[in-house]
């Protein structure tokens, strides 16, 4: 959706893309109930999966569409890179206290704490970057917009809606899908919740790389990780505060590993400048590994 002059287009096409699908995402209401459904491995594999999503298996899609149709695509944003690179910090921050507690440092002890100063410091980072996301582009001649303020808030309004009740009905489902497919629910959250809750911004970043338009594609689709890890994580920490489920960022050391695998891949495809079908293959083949190694529960 796009709802903008062609003043700054560069910017304002990604920004707006995210708006239509990430800021009213299903992945947000689907890790709230769940949460106060107590189910914290769910939640905690869902935020993770959400990441590694888009970072490896999303962006390897693109890749390869984007290199079956248009051959080696080359981009050099720096809007791009630094998403990149804010995606591999947060990776590292949130992987942190799993690490403390693997590790049986003296932090693990007070996994709580450092929980909430983790969610604190990525919060920080998120409203420190934002203004720099937010400028505009260089000015070229305006068009005007392809619907009225009025259609896009309903519409946006509308989608909120549908997004709750297909969360409160996602979430009924999920514990007998889990049951009766013999799947564990770190393997539902990481895969089913993180791929169907992130389903419209996916979609438009392969279509953008099919159009060659690597530069937004890639800006996309690692922007919806970003927010994710800076925004959705952090605000669940604190908000499981007021609920009877705690929710902290010790996570099984494999999905703590597996996300700095992810954000730390992505990044580097991302900072080469171009990409290829191969380098996509790859990317979707590391998905298919760290999604196979949590279908078997305990």
């Amino acid at each position: 959706m796009r709802h903008g002059g062609r003043g700054d287009q560069d910017t304002c096409e990604t920004q707006l893309d995210d708006v239509a699908s990430s800021h009213v995402p299903i992945i947000e209401r689907m890790t709230g109930e769940e949460l106060r459904e107590g189910l914290t491995e769910v939640v905690q594999a869902a935020l993770v999966g959400s990441v590694i999503a888009n970072s490896v298996l999303v962006l390897g899609i693109a890749f390869v569409v984007g290199g079956v149709r248009n051959g080696t695509q080359k981009f050099d944003s720096p809007r791009a890179r630094m998403i990149a690179t804010l995606t591999v910090l947060a990776a590292a921050i949130l992987a942190v206290p799993s690490l403390a507690h693997a590790f049986h440092a003296p932090a693990a002890a007070h996994a709580r704490s450092l929980s909430l100063i983790c969610a604190g410091v990525l919060l920080a980072l998120f409203f420190l970057t934002l203004p720099g996301f937010l400028a505009g582009g260089e000015e070229t001649a305006a068009e005007p917009p392809r619907w009225k303020l009025s259609t896009t808030v309903v519409i946006l309004a509308s989608a909120g809606v549908a997004a709750a009740l297909v969360s409160d009905w996602f979430v009924a489902a999920l514990r007998p899908a889990t049951a009766t497919l013999g799947m564990s629910e770190a393997f539902a959250g990481l895969v089913v919740v993180a791929i169907a809750g992130n389903a419209v911004e996916n979609v438009v970043g392969v279509q953008l790389a099919a159009r060659n338009r690597p530069d937004f594609a890639i800006s996309v689709i690692m922007n919806s990780a970003l927010q994710i890890a800076l925004v959705l994580t952090p605000v669940l920490v604190f908000a499981s505060l007021f609920f009877a489920t705690d929710l902290t960022l010790v996570f099984p050391t494999l999905l703590a590993i597996s996300l700095l695998l992810a954000a730390g891949l992505g990044a580097l495809v991302v900072y080469d400048g171009e990409s290829t079908w191969e380098e996509g293959s790859i990317l979707i083949g590391l998905y298919v590994v760290i999604a196979a190694s949590f279908w078997w529960g305990a």
